[in-house]
């Protein structure tokens, strides 16, 4: 009786041994089919928006963490900001980071745009040769232009619509002034490359505090000459091509984009951004 007792125990334990390897080989092959499970392809996303968020390297640190995020491919395309709304307004973007606030919602209003939103602020500074021929400093923008003007003194405009051009074109209609001859150097470029000729023609230049800052190491004939007037904050607004106008647009992962670019955790990335390398934020996340 003990014999066959004996021999049925480890008959039903050999069964749970074949029965455990069996498991555990199914197991690893379930494993193993998972881990080689080809990862969906990431869809594309055509972001326009400015040189400066791209020179400033804000756009290095945010858009990896949207693609992780999302399994999306970000396509930026860094132009004016009167280029991106133009892209806008022909359907070749699928969502807008600019900074001309005006020109913005003229493009909601036309229907070309839709949610769109604040997302972040720095200001607009003037700089300029640090010998200072036109001996300007302080607060005082509009007197700034006419005393550069007064003196013939070099000034570089980006002359390509951008929404610091623009910017630049409301303070010498302010003024009362049209800028043209030899010392008024339109550059036709982004931000980054119009500082580096305005520090090799030596001419005061409009230029958005981000860009100057992660570009001033190179600047080595400029230094700030005007800055903090009411009149420089300079606004960034974020938004939607609008799919009912352009179908062919990208308007899932555009709306992620715009909730991505004003939830809290990538706010806070925004107003740490520079702290580290500048000693000062190059933007600061837009409170109501």
């Amino acid at each position: 009786m003990l014999k066959n007792r004996f021999f049925a125990t480890l008959f039903v334990f050999m069964l749970l041994i074949l029965s455990a390897c069996g498991n555990s080989e199914t197991d690893q092959a379930d494993a193993k089919e998972k881990k080689t499970e080809p990862k969906a392809e990431p869809t594309e996303l055509i972001l326009a928006t400015t040189t400066s968020t791209q020179d400033s390297g804000l756009l290095d640190v945010l858009l990896p963490i949207f693609e992780e995020e999302n399994n999306v491919k970000v396509k930026t395309i860094a132009v004016g900001t009167g280029q991106a709304l133009e892209m806008g307004t022909k359907g070749e973007a699928d969502v807008l980071l600019v900074h001309a606030p005006k020109s913005e919602e003229e493009l909601v209003t036309s229907g070309d745009a839709v949610n769109r939103k604040r997302v972040m602020y720095n200001d607009f500074i003037l700089v300029g040769p640090k010998d200072n021929p036109a001996g300007i400093s302080g607060e005082d923008i509009n007197a700034a232009f006419q005393k550069i003007t007064e003196v013939k003194a070099n000034f570089v405009t980006r002359g390509d619509d951008s929404g610091t051009h623009k910017k630049e074109l409301g303070i010498w209609t302010a003024v009362n002034i049209q800028p043209s001859g030899d010392t008024y150097i339109s550059t036709g470029q982004g931000m980054g490359a119009s500082l580096q000729i305005a520090n090799e023609k030596n001419g005061y230049i409009l230029t958005d505090r981000a860009t100057w800052l992660a570009q001033e190491k190179n600047l080595t004939n400029l230094q700030i000459a005007i800055e903090g007037g009411k009149d420089l904050m300079n606004i960034y607004h974020v938004m939607q091509v609008n799919p009912e106008k352009h179908d062919m647009v990208n308007s899932k992962d555009a709306e992620k984009f715009v909730e991505f670019m004003v939830n809290s955790e990538t706010q806070d990335v925004i107003e740490s951004f520079g702290k580290e390398d500048y000693g000062q934020s190059l933007f600061f996340k837009y409170t109501e």
